[in-house]
């Protein structure tokens, strides 16, 4: 067994600055005593860090990814343009599209004033009941490091920094401010740190994030593994920042690599890491070195006087070029897996009748819940984009079939009025301790949330009013979703004034789901009632999130399941959206179950029993089950695709594009099926006993068919693996440079992902059956065929063992094909010893 060079695979060198900005940071750090040196390790308030005007520092302001960039505030009047989740983005295997998409978000970025957009993230789907998976790229290590790499590169050359997290093994999101994570070294090195090594050695990333959880014992930002591997073995010269609040101790956490504690200005550094410098219980040539690593990143986004930024400032592109974009993302996103029959693309002179049936058909789901959501400029629902589409020649209906949000939802729309402006929304006004209104404001949503803001921090009392009206005559619940104390009124009419416990305690989870309370009013067809909900602001409070919401009547399950299905019974063609809520996928909490919520599957069944053609979109950002998945004619799985759902499944749907879509991770029939499940610590530590075998590794070694294998997707061609080609051998520490012949044997031209995977037979070291090594892309004509170039690297042999990167010499098997399971086509390589 032979040692391998640790930088094979990676060569590295650090992304060191022009000596000419070098000398501009020493000559501001020299400039900074100790108390203005340790200021600028923590936030100065929420989203920015300290401005030091002396030495020409503005303050570098931070903002929320990845699907957008939020900006400084959480406000439905200043939106973002909002593109598909994370495994939609994975769902391309398409690096160029991920540096367009990273470019567009720099020119979002420097729209908003925003120098740092902290994504992406990278961690694995260890599990599928993962409740934040929508926001991580894949199962795969080298699938999300070539897809986080490409992200990067496009955001950074921009002139806005990345920040790939959480670093590292924060998987799951159950007790994460708190988890241990046991995991063995060698597990560690190859699954969860192998694409944050990637992306920092392919794409120089000037941020990296610090998990919450522990990993083997030591909490993230106290961890020597922000020393080693991440800036010892990789170069990383950059800012490694706590995630927020993350950083909870000062010795231990200023000793270690972590160089900014977020947010601010309260913080475990401050004046006690002073103290703990004047002691000597903390070098200052330690204190040093973060902040001329934070001075640093001030130069590379222009930050710091007298220094051009690393990169320009991209054009602003215009709001049409935008939606093209994110309709191209969304659309190469979509993964078909089920097309029987040649059911899709559907031919739409044939039409003349459409149902869009389910409960995302007319307000699907654009994104996942959380830090990674933001306000769109807009959203286009299945059922919008199909009738642009198709047009007034062809009558499209709807039918909700299936209701799977329960309890309130926040006011919005026509069914509110605010009183005093008189527009569609709320008036919110902030009352100081005396009562008196010191500021006051028009809103469109009922669900506010203020964090950073400098109004909601200085008001004890927010207050919401609007006017309902009831579109028909039946029994309303109206009522609040929060935390805290609250007072709603009706008419003038108190309807309750308590305070609501939190039922959960991760922050984020209290303020992005929290519990609710709410009482029935019986209204008549037409009137209206005033609502006054009032909020007391707890002293102190970093954030404040609620929602004034009201839940509809609504017609019996029954009754809705029987319209719609005698609505499919009489179309050409019945369009099924299913999927998940917020309260199912979001950050802070994982998923329960992969069943799809209420009633969904019993409606897909029965549409499917009387429809000529069935065609079931799946509106979720991870697996569900999908148990009817054979009674129907197609099935796509669009994800959160971002603002221009509708737009890109009328484009799939009708064949304008196809559908470029290949799975980023494996999709189960059955949950007992699933190999690697719990995400549950017990006694605090979530242990990684499945070592190495996650994903399609794990499922290959259970030997149990998935619904949709790791790699799956189909177009609107046929593709045949003809052949592939490799060297007989190679010295290790040599990249393989494959060839694999494939066809177009359909139609149309097509695009088509091209996989390889890697095996060792008889291997005298414990390996998965097999992994993923290379792959990809190619274009190519009806009966064209094409050699495509697949290079694996020479880290793909490698092992981790005895504290360092092994080869074992000997036969691997190469194969190559279209999914994890259907690998048509292998070839032996010989490793030989270098």
């Amino acid at each position: 067994m032979a040692v391998a060079d640790s930088q094979s695979a990676h060569p590295q060198k650090p992304d060191h600055l022009p000596e000419a900005v070098e000398r501009r940071v020493e000559d501001a750090l020299a400039a900074l005593s100790l108390e203005q040196k340790v200021r600028l390790l923590t936030g100065a308030d929420v989203w920015s860090t300290h401005p030091e005007p002396a030495i020409g520092l503005r303050r570098i302001v931070v903002s929320d990814g990845p699907v957008g960039v939020r900006g400084e505030q959480w406000d439905e009047r200043d939106p973002s343009v909002c593109l598909p989740s994370p495994t939609a983005l994975a769902a391309t295997w398409d690096e160029p599209l991920m540096e367009r998409v990273g470019a567009l978000l720099a020119a979002e970025a420097r729209r908003k004033g925003v120098d740092v957009v902290l994504a992406p993230t990278i961690n694995l789907h260890r599990s599928p009941l993962g409740g934040r998976h929508f926001e991580c790229f894949s199962e795969d290590p080298l699938l999300t490091g070539r897809i986080g790499a490409a992200y990067v590169r496009g955001l950074q050359a921009g002139g806005v920094g990345a920040t790939p997290k959480h670093y590292v093994a924060n998987d799951a999101e159950t007790e994460r401010f708190t988890v241990d994570v046991r995991v063995d070294q060698r597990t560690l090195r190859e699954l969860y740190l192998a694409p944050f090594e990637q992306v920092v050695a392919e794409a120089r990333p000037w941020l990296v994030m610090a998990a919450y959880n522990a990993v083997n014992g030591t909490t993230m930002t106290e961890s020597p593994l922000l020393a080693s591997p991440l800036e010892d073995d990789w170069g990383f010269d950059g800012v490694v920042v706590s995630d927020w609040s993350a950083a909870r101790s000062t010795v231990a956490a200023a000793r270690a690599r972590l160089d900014l504690a977020m947010p601010g200005p309260i913080g475990p550094w401050g004046d006690a890491l002073v103290a703990a410098v004047r002691s000597g219980e903390v070098p200052e040539e330690a204190v040093d070195e973060k902040v001329r690593r934070l001075l640093r990143l001030a130069a590379r986004v222009g930050a710091l006087e007298g220094v051009a930024p690393a990169a320009p400032a991209p054009a602003q592109p215009s709001a049409d070029a935008a939606a093209r974009l994110a309709r191209e993302v969304a659309a190469a996103g979509m993964v078909l897996v089920r097309n029987q029959g040649d059911a899709l693309p559907l031919d739409a002179a044939g039409l003349q009748r459409v149902a869009v049936i389910g409960p995302g058909a007319a307000a699907g789901r654009i994104q996942g819940g959380g830090s990674a959501s933001l306000h769109p400029h807009y959203a286009v629902s299945p059922l919008d984009g199909l009738r642009a589409a198709l047009g007034p020649r062809v009558d499209v209906r709807h039918a909700l079939g299936a209701r799977i949000h329960e309890g309130l939802v926040p006011v919005a729309g026509d069914q509110v009025t605010d009183p005093v402006t008189g527009e569609h929304g709320v008036y919110v006004r902030f009352l100081d301790a005396q009562g008196n209104a010191f500021h006051e404001e028009h809103r469109a949503v009922g669900r506010l949330i203020f964090i950073g803001d400098f109004r909601a921090n200085r008001a004890a009392t927010i207050e919401v009013t609007t006017r309902l009206r009831a579109a028909e005559a039946g029994r309303y619940r109206v009522g609040v979703a929060g935390v805290g104390a609250y007072r709603l009124t009706a008419g003038g009419q108190v309807l309750f004034d308590e305070t609501i416990a939190p039922d959960k305690d991760d922050l984020a989870a209290m303020l992005l789901a929290p519990p609710q309370r709410a009482v029935e009013l019986s209204l008549a067809a037409g009137q209206e009632v005033d609502l006054v909900l009032a909020h007391a602001v707890a002293p102190g409070t970093p954030a404040v999130a609620f929602s004034l919401g009201v839940e509809v009547p609504a017609l019996p399950d029954e009754e809705e399941l029987a319209r719609a299905v005698e609505l499919a019974r009489s179309s050409d063609v019945a369009v099924v959206v299913v999927g998940t809520t917020d309260a199912i996928e979001s950050e802070g909490f994982d998923r329960s179950s992969l069943a799809l919520p209420g009633r969904q599957d019993e409606l897909v069944s029965a549409i499917a029993a009387v429809s000529r053609r069935t065609i079931v979109l799946v509106n979720s950002g991870g697996p569900v089950l999908t148990p009817w998945r054979d009674e129907v004619d197609a099935v796509l799985l669009t994800w959160f695709p971002g603002q221009e759902f509708g737009n890109a499944v009328a484009d799939v749907l009708l064949g304008a594009v196809e559908p470029g879509g290949r799975l980023p991770t494996t999709w189960p029939s059955r949950e007992e099926d699933v190999p690697v499940l719990s995400t549950k610590p017990e006694n605090g530590k979530l242990v990684y006993a499945e070592g190495l075998h996650i994903g399609h590794r794990a499922w290959a070694r259970a030997g149990v068919t998935p619904a949709y294998p790791f790699g799956h997707g189909l177009g609107y061609t046929r593709w045949e693996i003809l052949g592939v080609d490799a060297p007989q051998s190679v010295v290790a520490g040599a990249p393989v440079e494959a060839r694999v012949r494939v066809r177009n044997a359909g139609a149309r031209r097509g695009r088509h992902v091209v996989q390889v995977y890697l095996s060792r037979p008889g291997s005298a070291v414990e390996r998965p059956v097999l992994w993923l090594a290379g792959f990809a892309a190619v274009e190519a004509d009806p009966d064209q065929t094409v050699d495509v170039p697949v290079t694996v690297a020479p880290r793909a042999f490698a092992h981790w063992a005895s504290g360092g990167w092994q080869v074992e010499p000997g036969v691997f098997t190469l194969h190559a094909g279209h999914s994890a399971t259907v690998l048509t086509r292998q070839a032996a390589v010989v490793l030989l010893e270098p």
